[in-house]
């Protein structure tokens, strides 16, 4: 006959508890380390976090274009130095577009072309922007740099030697040499040549400096004639140093002008720039550290303090403070 429950020994009864309490144990145990790996989402984030977002938030970087209108002189410090800094800085992408400042002004005012940033190489190129009858496009400019003007010339030409050994008025007379220039009428470059093509002529009595001064056979756009003259079509040509030290070719000063002749460049954020915060992004960089160290490095002589005319908005006062 089966035993009562009450005959079963004690020592069987107390096992058998504990294995129930083990196994209620081993439950409890299975669902409080599930409960655990997964972190509270009501506990709040803790110092480090709130450090790191803090980090985050402070280093957080741009995207979409800005598009930059700038002087044909500066296409090597925009395209192959600035440009790709500024990508890689900001997170912006650099767009640029060169030729002659007083003809990008004209196409600003035409309504022909459209941007974020005007660089150009006078004040003059700026004063052409700003008030009512020229469309209100600038409001302010800051010049930043300066660059001489300077004769480069072909090491290969058979007139390598004269610039060496003759003034370079005396070269440019010549018979036969071929020297460029850029448009005066649209390019400050080029009206800076006609100056001193003029003021030679009458300080030096060489009447072929006059001559080439009224020659506009002579005269080729801005942004082809580092590489004509590298070429080998020209023999000679009026550069900013800027040019001459991007294109590593030789050059003499132009000694006996009456005064120094040199770009000025200058830098404004247009109105209605289409892309605002890139285009201010840019202009810091380019005041910056790192673009100042651009700026030197191919030959510029960097601005400091800034000089600023007209009203500098409040969100580059920072960096124009001098304004």
């Amino acid at each position: 006959m089966p035993a009562e429950p009450s005959s079963i020994p004690a020592t069987r009864r107390l096992r058998a508890f504990g294995a129930l309490v083990g196994a209620a144990g081993l439950l409890a145990s299975c669902a409080s380390g599930v409960t655990s790996t997964s972190a509270p989402t009501s506990v709040a984030a803790s110092p480090a976090s709130q450090s790191s977002a803090a980090t985050s938030t402070t280093t957080a970087r741009g995207s979409g274009p800005v598009d930059v209108l700038y002087a044909g002189s500066l296409v090597d410090l925009m395209e192959k130095g600035l440009g790709p800094e500024f990508d890689a800085a900001t997170g912006y992408s650099f767009q640029g577009r060169s030729g002659n400042a007083g003809a990008l002004a004209n196409e600003i005012k035409g309504k022909t072309v459209v941007g974020d940033v005007f660089i150009g190489a006078a004040p003059a190129n700026d004063l052409a922007l700003e008030g009512s009858a020229n469309g209100n496009w600038a409001s302010w400019y800051a010049t930043f740099a300066q660059s001489p003007l300077v004769i480069g010339y072909n090491p290969a030409s058979k007139f390598a030697q004269d610039f060496k050994t003759m003034p370079w008025y005396k070269v440019l007379a010549l018979p036969g040499i071929l020297v460029g220039r850029t448009d005066p009428a649209t390019d400050p470059k080029g009206a800076l040549t006609v100056t001193a093509l003029k003021a030679g002529a009458t300080a030096q009595n060489e009447p072929a400096l006059s001559q080439l001064a009224a020659n506009s056979g002579s005269i080729y756009p801005e942004n082809t004639l580092v590489g004509r003259l590298q070429a080998g079509q020209l023999d000679a040509g009026f550069f900013y140093s800027v040019e001459a030290a991007a294109g590593n070719f030789p050059t003499v000063p132009l000694t006996g002008e009456p005064s120094p002749l040199a770009a000025k460049y200058t830098i404004t954020v247009l109105a209605g720039a289409p892309h605002l915060a890139a285009a201010d992004a840019f202009v810091k960089f380019l005041l910056g550290p790192t673009g100042s160290a651009d700026l030197a490095k191919y030959g510029l002589s960097v601005a400091s303090p800034v000089p600023v005319s007209g009203t500098v908005p409040p969100a580059l006062s920072g960096v124009l403070s001098g304004s």
